[in-house]
């Protein structure tokens, strides 16, 4: 058995790489569905539709656990997939807030899609987390996801600017990045907002081990061999 690890594009390769820090002798299947970046902008139909085909590509190549590698399809998918798949071990990847409450950072901002920023999960996230005198504010970046798939630097910095310009005054200490395609851009982010910047992925890679090991899966070991797909170029999906 294998790990199956999928994101929106190459964003989730920022979750797959600490997942493989943690556990580097796996064997893993990485899907980017370049094809239908991004999932921010999607309805929640299709997206279950398209992660639905996904997780049966995965499921098929032998993979027991399933890492969603990105928060909007977890917030918006992950329970319809766990009633779909009851045989297969779904790990979802949220905004770390959780993190960034409990290391009492005072002003904290959440950068996310939309779609992540309005779900009901991350309203349940600060509520739960929130302690008294801390500040968390939340960003909606539209665009960003793509601009970063597409590597579109000028867009990207742009962009950046853009969102973060009404943050400079407030003290940020803490920005949260609610979307696996972030990472890839936090020097470009910590040059406009000098601060602590937390991503989920460790905490993921966390989750895997604990799953592994709770639920005594054998899986395949073969010096970390990674097949990777994209929806653009490989007819999975």
């Amino acid at each position: 058995m294998k790990i199956g690890i999928f994101d929106s594009g190459k964003g989730g390769l920022t979750v797959l790489n600490e997942i493989k820090k943690l556990l580097p002798d796996y064997e893993y299947i990485y899907v980017g569905d370049s094809k239908n970046n991004p999932y921010g902008e999607k309805s929640e139909e299709e997206l279950i539709e398209i992660t639905t085909k996904i997780s049966k590509f995965l499921i098929c190549n032998n993979c027991k656990i399933i890492v969603i590698a990105c928060n909007t399809a977890t917030t918006r998918c992950m329970k319809t997939l766990r009633k779909k798949f009851p045989d297969t071990i779904f790990i979802g990847t949220v905004p770390a807030i959780k993190v960034a409450c409990d290391n009492n950072y005072k002003n904290i901002l959440l950068l996310a899609t939309t779609a992540t920023i309005n779900s009901k999960r991350v309203e349940e996230l600060v509520k739960d987390n929130k302690k008294e005198g801390q500040e968390i504010y939340l960003k909606a970046c539209p665009n960003l996801a793509s601009s970063i798939e597409a590597d579109n630097k000028e867009k990207i910095n742009s962009l950046l600017n853009e969102y973060l310009k009404d943050y400079k005054g407030k003290n940020i200490d803490c920005i949260v990045l609610g979307c696996t395609h972030y990472p890839i851009v936090k020097e470009e982010i910590n040059n406009i907002i000098h601060c602590n910047i937390i991503d989920g992925g460790y905490g993921v890679a966390k989750e895997v081990k604990h799953q592994i090991e709770l639920n005594n899966l054998i899986l395949n070991k073969s010096n970390s061999k990674t097949a990777v797909y994209n929806t653009l170029t490989d007819n999975i999906i």
